[in-house]
């Protein structure tokens, strides 16, 4: 599993920023604000990112790609638990594996990898099948915000 130690924290910082995100960097062994997950899993309060050295670079992009697909009027609100809505959350799966791309590093392999170990689920058995053979509704989605 790829964790910000491992990538540190400058790229992904520039990232968000980049993206009109924040990246806060947690101190080791302080829980997480915001954290839905618990543990070491990236939290969201407003529109910052809230991270440590062991949290796993998909949870951080995960949580960024979740402010990202919501309207900023819900960004400005949101603590902890970003939507309820299965389009949204297609929508920032498909998004955190784009941004992968664009961290020296990770990339879309690597991080589908390690959304498979953390367990996440699609209907095809794993992250690449969804992503290259069932997500239209996600890409379309994206589409509508100009996300792609």
């Amino acid at each position: 599993m790829l964790r910000l130690a491992d990538i540190g924290f400058d790229a992904p910082s520039r990232l968000l920023a980049e993206l009109g995100l924040a990246l806060s960097q947690v101190p080791d062994g302080e829980p997480i604000p915001g954290s839905y997950w618990g543990e070491c899993e990236a939290g969201l309060i407003g529109s910052t990112v809230f991270a440590r050295a062991d949290t796993p670079v998909h949870s951080l992009l995960h949580e960024a790609g979740h402010l990202l697909v919501m309207p900023p009027e819900r960004r400005a609100g949101v603590h902890t638990d970003a939507t309820d809505s299965v389009p949204e959350e297609d929508a920032t799966c498909y998004l955190q594996i784009l941004l992968a791309d664009r961290l020296p590093g990770v990339g879309r392999d690597r991080l589908m990898a390690d959304m498979d170990a953390w367990g996440y689920s699609f209907r095809l058995g794993s992250t690449r099948a969804w992503f290259e053979h069932d997500a239209e509704d996600a890409r379309a989605f994206l589409a509508t915000r100009d996300l792609l």
